[in-house]
């Protein structure tokens, strides 16, 4: 199984790859190819995709894992070329979502209405992980979540008494099987890193090994990252961290002086990983 990072805030140096904020990723096993989200836009995406030498329609399946645009903008764009493909999220992705800013209100949700949406994929929409394909199943719901979360104070959804908090219901992680143990690529760990980590290790009786993508630790305080430090520190399971997106330079040097630079890397757009040579 291998990942290639699609789309991120920055890319590898001298890449051909282009960045924006946001986040994507591509499954490849021996049994299909898998796309997790799709960046913010589909100009990125459908560029990215041609220098990864990735065509459309060699595409078997959709996860997203949350609704906001970043994840998401890529969509419309994709689907365009791909319709029909089979799109694996949580029941809540289809929420408006909004982010406040300086007294304005704007919409930061899927830039699709639901029912064109509907038309041009089969959701696939659950509370519970989901094989996606064989090895790739989504995290479903984290609903325990007694550790900090990956919050920020925009992020809004209209209620039956108005805004409130976005609750992000939706966010959801995948997990990867390999002979080695779990891996957990995620989106943006608006539920917290923690709390997915035990999550995906109760749901699916294995421990993690390594963990990828965006991890909203950017907002994290100064407890929060050192809770997150410890705690890397006793699981002693993982042994590769590759962060990018909404992860934050605090908390990347932070993991990478605790865990070491052999543990902890960076995972621009461009970076091609192969599961089963991670040791």
């Amino acid at each position: 199984m291998k990942l290639i990072c699609l789309v991120d805030n920055v890319t590898l140096p001298y890449s051909p790859f282009w960045g924006e904020h946001g986040l994507a990723f591509l499954v490849e096993s021996a049994e299909g190819r898998v796309l997790f989200d799709t960046g913010a836009s589909g100009t990125v995406l459908m560029h990215n995709l041609e220098v990864a030498g990735i065509a459309p329609e060699t595409i078997d399946a959709l996860a997203i894992s949350h609704s906001h645009h970043d994840h998401t903008g890529g969509l419309p764009k994709f689907l365009e070329q791909r319709s029909g493909l089979p799109l694996y999220a949580n029941p809540d992705l289809l929420r408006e979502r909004f982010s406040q800013r300086e007294g304005k209100m704007r919409s930061v949700g899927i830039p699709l209405a639901p029912e064109k949406l509907r038309q041009l994929a089969d959701l696939r929409l659950s509370a519970e992980p989901q094989k996606v394909l064989p090895g790739i199943w989504t995290s479903g719901e984290i609903t325990e979540r007694p550790e900090p979360e990956g919050r920020s104070a925009h992020h809004f959804v209209r209620g039956e008494k108005g805004l409130e908090p976005d609750p992000y219901r939706d966010d959801m992680a995948l997990v990867l099987e390999t002979e080695r143990g779990l891996v957990l690529l995620c989106g943006c760990c608006h539920a917290g890193l923690l709390n997915t980590l035990a999550h995906v290790e109760q749901a699916f009786q294995r421990l993690v090994v390594a963990i990828i993508g965006g991890t909203h630790l950017i907002s994290a305080d100064a407890d929060h990252l050192e809770r997150v430090r410890q705690k890397m520190l006793e699981m002693e399971s993982v042994r590769h961290i590759y962060l990018n997106h909404c992860s934050g330079e605090a908390a990347f040097f932070t993991l990478m002086m605790t865990l070491g630079p052999g543990v902890v890397h960076s995972c621009p757009a461009g970076t091609q990983i192969d599961l089963e040579e991670l040791q």
